[in-house]
């Protein structure tokens, strides 16, 4: 079952792996003096982040289910789900190109600390409404499938650690090969900063369609 439910939810923890916004924090912090201690805290925070928004709609989804007796409300949380995403997708289109300053908290990351980039995390994971409707999405589907709790926990971990892969994947690369990545790492920063917005508005309205997809093959 563990499997089956990883398939389901797939889409949505691919569309947060994609999503450029997490990976530019986790890129800079790696330039920062101290590069090991702040990046490792970013991932961890992430990975919390992403565990506990997933498990609260898991959670919900399961008292849900038992509540009511007409499954059919689960098709319709995709449905409109799969809508918000294809809106927010949208709208990030259509304002890819308006100049922004970069946030307050881009400019505090050279002297950020393990906590204060653990925090950071934790805000642009469970507290990020993009992030937030895939990892809803992907609760609701392994809640109203009813496993076991071992399951639910074996999924969420793997769901988890899919959606993650971006995000750690700049400190493992450094971990591995050193200081030689850094050029690479700082090239692939400008180009997310630069096509972010385009990117995530791509990625959101495509899983955004499939979950609303599969919303209506439920109706």
């Amino acid at each position: 079952m563990v499997t089956e439910l990883i398939v389901d939810v797939l889409p949505m923890a691919l569309g947060i792996a994609l999503s450029p916004f997490p990976v530019i924090p986790a890129i800079m912090l790696l330039l920062t003096p101290r590069a090991v201690p702040v990046s490792s805290a970013f991932v961890a925070g992430w990975l919390v982040g992403v565990a506990v928004a997933t498990s609260a709609f898991v959670s919900l989804a399961s008292v849900l289910d038992r509540a009511d007796e007409q499954p059919g409300w689960v098709a319709w949380v995709r449905v409109a789900i799969g809508l918000a995403l294809i809106a927010l997708g949208v709208r990030q289109w259509l304002t890819r190109h308006a100049r922004t300053e970069s946030p307050a908290w881009m400019a505090s990351l050279e002297s950020a600390t393990p906590g204060s980039a653990a925090r950071l995390a934790l805000l642009l994971s469970a507290a990020n409404p993009k992030i937030l409707l895939l990892a809803a999405a992907a609760g609701v589907t392994i809640g109203s499938a009813e496993p076991g709790l071992g399951v639910a926990v074996a999924t969420v971990a793997v769901f988890t650690l899919l959606a993650s892969v971006s995000v750690a994947l700049p400190l493992v690369s450094y971990a591995a090969a050193g200081e030689r990545v850094l050029g690479p790492l700082r090239r692939a920063r400008d180009w997310l900063q630069a096509n972010n917005a385009a990117v995530m508005a791509v990625v959101i309205t495509v899983i955004g369609v499939l979950v609303l997809a599969n919303g209506v093959q439920g109706l």
